[in-house]
């Protein structure tokens, strides 16, 4: 498959963006392709059109599928494997946030509760004793907002991240607190 010109550009910057995120460039083009393409690819062709090594695609494919971002899809005359993703970016950005919170945030959260919950915590300085539990409710406040957050209707969704600084106004606040 040949990339038109803005195809490659997305799928560049993807990657480029990926890299800043943590993520492989390489699994960051792939999904990004498969985004773009909006049809199910090989591993072969995917290989070819990005034109990295193969055992890099297959890789690339257990993370993509690891972090539920693609899935297999099967072509009918073809016993190759198949890989898709959604068109649906919302439904790709609830995937990533439940994810990153599942890989990230939830095991943060365990640490700093086995901190708290340690017979050693206390010998800790009042400061680090109350930036751990500082960081613990936030972290946890943050998980029960971001949970309740994904279970809205897109729509809703969609509408509730357009009010960004609006909610202040809504709340009666001009300033917000860093301001003040």
């Amino acid at each position: 498959m040949e990339l038109t010109p803005v195809s490659q550009r997305f799928v560049l910057h993807w990657g480029e963006m990926g890299t800043r995120w943590g993520v492989n460039r390489t699994v960051a083009q792939i999904h990004a392709l498969l985004f773009i393409s909006g049809r199910a690819m090989c591993a072969e062709e995917l290989a070819e059109t990005l034109n990295v090594a193969r055992s890099n695609v297959s890789n690339s494919l257990k993370e993509l599928q690891g972090w539920k971002l693609i899935r297999n899809a099967h072509v009918l005359g073809d016993r190759r494997d198949h890989f898709e993703t959604s068109g649906d970016v919302w439904e790709l950005f609830r995937i990533i946030v439940a994810e990153r919170q599942r890989r990230e945030i939830e095991p943060t959260l365990q640490v700093l509760r086995e901190c708290m919950d340690s017979p050693d915590f206390s010998l800790e300085s009042p400061l680090a004793q109350q930036r751990i539990k500082n960081t613990w409710q936030f972290m946890d406040t943050l998980t029960a907002w971001t949970r309740e957050m994904l279970r809205l209707s897109t729509s809703t969704l969609s509408k509730v991240l357009k009010m960004g600084a609006g909610i202040q106004k809504l709340l009666g606040r001009g300033k917000s607190e860093a301001d003040v």
